[in-house]
């Protein structure tokens, strides 16, 4: 099987501008604040993950950076420029996957594939259109039926129709909003193998996503947020080390003076064998004082992302029930077809709107691209 072609842009350096820069956002609802001031920076060129259980805002962030919802008050860019006021040449230079992809029902995958495709790039041929080998090397990979009409396709593989639209265009950056769910764990892997592949040709990739594990394997730097607000960001070196490290060992010697190290917790002794986990600023002594033991065995295991998330939603483990499957935002959300479906990935076209009035704008297609200031699209 053919492995997929990396595209022509070269890496970017991280010390570019970044391609999304968001400051003190704030977005309510009503009397419902899904943003708190939150902020979010995404270098160029990373793959980022973008955690939170439902309804800490992270749909309702992802909709303000399609332009979609406009934000009360706070900044954002990407990649340079407005998403609000420039969203339509934003568009061009995006793509966009939902959690829950809606189809033309008449048209084939192939040809979703290739309207995505034209939507994007409009009449110019400009940046954000399919690579035609690319895009056939995607439906062998992830094993779709381009001949099949949308309104056949299960959830899976309507899922597999805007991953391929978006990962076969050259499209500078991918939003990514639970692009997996559906998917089979073969198809995961995949989905995972052409992520690496578009970061190491140069895209920069924001990815919300449930599945821990993946966000682990395929992310740079993380994000988490709650309540609006990002409570956590940076490398997950970074934020292991501001975390506790779990230790088993086996010693020869006597194990005497581990309890009244700094940072310790939990410790347990069996025999010549001892547990207990150390807070990430002590580590170092801890291994140092083991070794004065005449350490025979000794795994440490960092902490997992999972426990990362649980630091901060530790007291709300019900909530955390969201980070095992998919779900929206708690808060309304931006509705119709371009909100759900890959069709937000095309160009939007948009009339500015006053407050609390309708936008009159149509996407490409016809079907409504941009809501009014309660949420509507």
């Amino acid at each position: 099987m053919n492995a997929v072609t990396a595209a022509a842009p070269p890496t970017a350096p991280r010390t570019a501008e970044p391609a999304i820069l968001v400051s003190g956002l704030v977005k309510t609802f009503g009397r419902t604040r899904a943003l708190d001031g939150l902020d979010l920076r995404v270098a160029t060129g990373e793959v980022h993950g973008f955690l939170g259980p439902n309804g800490a805002g992270k749909s309702t962030t992802l909709r303000i950076l399609l332009g979609l919802l406009r934000a009360d008050t706070g900044t954002a860019r990407l990649l340079g420029s407005d998403p609000w006021a420039d969203a339509v040449a934003l568009h061009r230079r995006l793509a966009y996957v939902p959690g829950d992809v809606e189809l033309w029902p008449n048209l084939t995958g192939g040809e979703a594939i290739d309207l995505l495709a034209r939507l994007r790039s409009g009449h110019s041929g400009a940046r954000g259109g399919v690579d035609p080998r690319r895009r056939d090397e995607l439906i062998e990979r992830f094993g779709l039926d381009p001949t099949k009409k949308g309104r056949t396709y299960s959830k899976g593989n309507r899922q597999k129709v805007a991953i391929i639209a978006a990962l076969a265009s050259d499209a500078e950056l991918l939003l990514l909003d639970e692009p997996t769910a559906g998917l089979d764990p073969l198809m995961e892997v995949v989905f995972q193998d052409v992520v690496l592949q578009a970061k190491e040709a140069g895209r920069t990739v924001l990815l919300s996503s449930h599945i821990l594990a993946q966000v682990e394997k395929l992310c740079d730097r993380v994000s988490i947020i709650r309540l609006g607000r990002t409570v956590q960001s940076g490398s997950l070196g970074e934020l292991r080390h501001l975390t506790r490290t779990t230790i088993e060992a086996e010693t020869d010697g006597p194990l005497t003076g581990l309890a009244e190290l700094p940072g310790v917790h939990g410790l347990r002794t069996e025999g010549g064998r001892v547990h207990f986990a150390v807070d990430g600023a002590h580590l170092d002594e801890a291994v140092r004082r083991l070794g004065t033991l005449g350490v025979r065995s000794l795994v440490s295991h960092p902490p997992t992302l999972e426990e990362l998330m649980l630091r901060h939603y530790g007291d709300e483990l019900p909530e955390l029930a969201g980070l095992s499957g998919t779900g929206e935002d708690a808060a309304p959300a931006a509705r119709g077809p371009a909100a759900r479906g890959p069709v937000a990935q095309g160009p939007v076209a948009h009339g500015e709107a006053s407050d609390g009035a309708a936008g009159d704008g149509t996407s490409a297609d016809g079907s409504t691209a941009r809501g009014d200031e309660r949420g509507r699209a």
